[in-house]
């Protein structure tokens, strides 16, 4: 049994679960609120689960209980102990950059506009509503410009030539928090291309916010 923890609008768990759907995994879904009573993540509880305070976390039942935090360790753990069907390219090469197209969606761009960062800039820092979602779409433009050059070695196809993998698993989260926002996503028609191509198959609709069963 794979139980993940994570909230129904965070970009990190919302990766993982695209991975999981797409190498058809079943998993328990379990629901740790990032905003209720202070944030769940903060509790006693989800604490001693994970002391690292963040979604998602998975826990691998039949693995020996094992607890996994960070949502692209998470990946690479599931890439790991499920290899079939590959998120991953065999190739060495084209493994390679599609890990540093995925880490700079994970490590470069989501860092920057993830919750707790937009929640310290209004809370800590005194920044009203506009200039909070202008520091947004700054990063998120940068990012994405980045990503859709990198995107022009797949054609019109998938990472995986025929089908998606780890890096869309990365970007769609990235599109789907930049649509929330309001970023204008005109300038990047390899994105929308790749985007529409994914969310046209049920391992991503299934993964989206929206479809999970803590969604508000």
């Amino acid at each position: 049994m794979l139980k993940l923890y994570g909230y129904w609008r965070s970009s990190a768990a919302y990766r993982v679960r695209i991975v999981l759907n797409l190498k058809g995994l079943a998993y328990q879904h379990m629901p740790v609120h990032l905003v209720r009573d202070g944030g769940e993540q903060h509790g006693q509880a989800y604490q001693a689960l994970n002391p690292q305070g963040l979604v998602p976390l998975l826990v691998d039942e039949e693995n020996g209980d094992v607890r996994i935090a960070q949502s692209l360790a998470i990946i690479e753990y599931l890439e790991e102990i499920f290899p079939v069907p590959a998120i991953l390219p065999a190739d060495p090469v084209a493994r390679a950059q599609v890990r540093a197209l995925a880490l700079h969606l994970a490590c470069d761009v989501h860092p920057l506009n993830n919750l707790r960062v937009l929640q310290y800039l209004s809370r800590e820092l005194g920044v009203d509503d506009a200039a909070k979602n202008a520091w947004y779409r700054h990063w998120v433009a940068a990012g994405l410009a980045a990503i859709e050059q990198g995107l022009a070695i797949y054609g019109d196809g998938f990472s995986l030539g025929t089908r998606p993998g780890y890096l869309e698993a990365c970007l769609i989260p990235q599109v789907y928090n930049a649509r929330r926002f309001d970023c204008d996503l005109d300038a990047y028609p390899r994105i929308l291309a790749l985007a529409a191509r994914c969310e046209a198959l049920d391992a991503f609709r299934h993964a989206a916010p929206e479809a999970q069963p803590d969604a508000q």
